[in-house]
């Protein structure tokens, strides 16, 4: 009998054994799947590092690539030398508070358009109405031709206007002033006139390059026998700063931080070289910056931002925008992700297929991933399943992509602080005032508005980099509907200015 139970006690020994080790090689197979998960993260870390140092050089190149694109009359389609375009608007008059009167605007930026009016009743009253309504483009009149497109948006303007209602009050024999914001590459001329450039946004009507296209609107307009003229032709980036110069005098620039990027600011027109015309009455500029093309050898690159700008349609331009907008942010992280599951199998398994896609991570997505506060991080896990089908994840992975997350909205922020440094520099609003002045930026975007670490790790270093003393002085507020209200204010204050001359 003692054989039997010698040969049983030695056979559980063994097979206690055999699972210790199966147990200890997967263990060891597990810590190091963590470890190589984790040389990819702290790798991603040291390579996004954007220190105060760093971002002060990166500040200083903004500022002096400012200069250089004042400097620059460059055309359109150049050796590419000069880095920010630094485009002169023309918008040399912005709302003051004053404006009266019945203004509207048009708002066409894609594939749908808006049409919106609005009473103004001086400082008093301020904004007493708006109204708004959006239009969808059909398909096809997108790659037709330029009288159809404009044709269709006139005709929309037409029925807006017949809406208008006994509650508005326009003077008769006066016509309707609006504010066109296209957002398209356009060459301006004049505050109301501007030359397609190009095409975006799947756009084909070839026979509009080169048109002046507040031209072409004008021209469909009276096609309706609408009594309206269009008074200024902006961005909506420079509609931003008008809407935030109508809300606070003290307002200097407009940072969008959305799908794109892009700045705007007040300069002073003697210290603009490209500027050749007269000095306007007010001394000042509008300058759009485009700064979504700004690049310098500061900029804290890594492999998944070259990738990604090698497969882009546009290799070589917007790394600025790649690096800190809603376009490009989650792509980053999804190609993280992707070296994580390949070289450390992150995902426990397979690379997930979906994990493959290029741009199957929005920003939005990953903005709900990072900023989940439920203890067991659940909503990192749905969003895995439900976008990229990866099930069952555990904390611990859930945590290491909140961790690369982080990672980019950081840079992401910490740079855009940058930028808006770089701009106060320039303006030599980054020191002590003397009259102790007040600088407000009016920032616009979903990424600004909805992705509420990025606005704060971006403010937090701003006034880290200005100093307390100086950003104690420097405001900066959320703008509204700077492409709608913006264009609106802006065709009013022209009208004023025609008045007045």
């Amino acid at each position: 009998m003692r054989k039997p139970a010698a040969l049983a006690a030695a056979t559980a020994v063994l097979a206690a054994a055999a699972a210790a080790a199966v147990l200890a090689r997967q263990s060891l197979r597990e810590a190091k799947r963590w470890a190589r998960a984790g040389a990819v993260l702290r790798d991603l870390e040291a390579r996004c590092a954007a220190p105060a140092e760093r971002l002060r050089q990166v500040a200083d190149a903004m500022a002096a690539e400012m200069r250089a694109g004042l400097a620059s009359d460059e055309p359109e389609g150049g050796d590419g030398s000069v880095v920010l375009k630094m485009l002169v608007t023309y918008v040399d008059s912005l709302p003051s508070g004053d404006e009266k009167g019945l203004f509207y605007a048009l708002d066409l930026g894609g594939t749908n358009f808006r049409v919106l009016r609005v009473e103004l009743g001086g400082k008093e009253q301020r904004i007493i109405k708006q109204e708004s309504r959006g239009v969808s483009i059909p398909r096809h009149l997108m790659s037709g031709g330029a009288d159809e497109l404009f044709d269709f948006i006139a005709a929309a303007l037409a029925i807006f206007v017949a809406s208008e209602g006994e509650d508005y009050h326009l003077p008769e024999g006066v016509p309707r002033q609006l504010g066109f914001t296209f957002s398209f590459p356009v060459k301006q001329t004049s505050i109301a006139s501007g030359t397609l450039i190009k095409w975006t946004k799947g756009f084909t009507i070839d026979e509009m390059v080169g048109m002046d296209v507040v031209a072409e609107l004008n021209k469909a307009i009276r096609r309706q026998g609408l009594d309206m003229k269009i008074t200024a032709l902006v961005n909506d980036t420079v509609g931003t700063l008008a809407a935030a110069k109508y809300a606070d005098n003290d307002a200097v620039a407009a940072v969008i931080l959305g799908t794109g990027t892009n700045a705007a600011y007040i300069d002073h027109a003697h210290t603009i070289p490209k500027w050749h015309g007269p000095l306007p009455k007010s001394g000042d500029m509008v300058i759009n910056m485009e700064w979504g093309n700004f690049r310098s050898s500061h900029l804290p690159l890594t492999e998944f931002d070259q990738a990604l700008d090698a497969e882009s349609l546009n290799p070589g331009e917007q790394i600025y925008e790649k690096l800190i907008s809603g376009m490009y942010m989650g792509e980053i992280v999804r190609r993280v992700l992707l070296k994580m599951a390949q070289g450390a199998s992150l995902f426990a398994g397979d690379v997930p297929q979906k994990l493959e896609i290029p741009y199957i991570l929005s920003t939005l997505h990953m903005l709900m991933m990072h900023q989940d506060t439920t203890p067991d991080l659940q909503t990192v896990g749905i969003k895995l399943k439900e976008i990229l089908g990866i099930h069952n994840t555990c904390y611990k992975t859930r945590k290491v992509v909140v961790d690369v997350c982080e990672v980019v909205a950081s840079r992401g922020a910490r740079l855009a602080a940058a930028g808006v440094y770089g701009i106060l520099k320039k303006l030599e609003r980054d020191t002590v005032s003397p009259d102790e002045q007040r600088t407000v930026i009016a920032v616009d975007g979903g990424v600004y508005k909805y992705y509420t670490f990025f606005a704060q790790c971006m403010e937090s270093t701003l006034r880290d980099l200005l100093g307390e003393e100086v950003s104690s002085s420097v405001v900066i507020k959320q703008a509204e509907d700077g492409s709608g209200i913006g264009a609106a204010l802006l065709a009013a204050s022209y009208s004023q200015c025609l008045q007045d001359d």
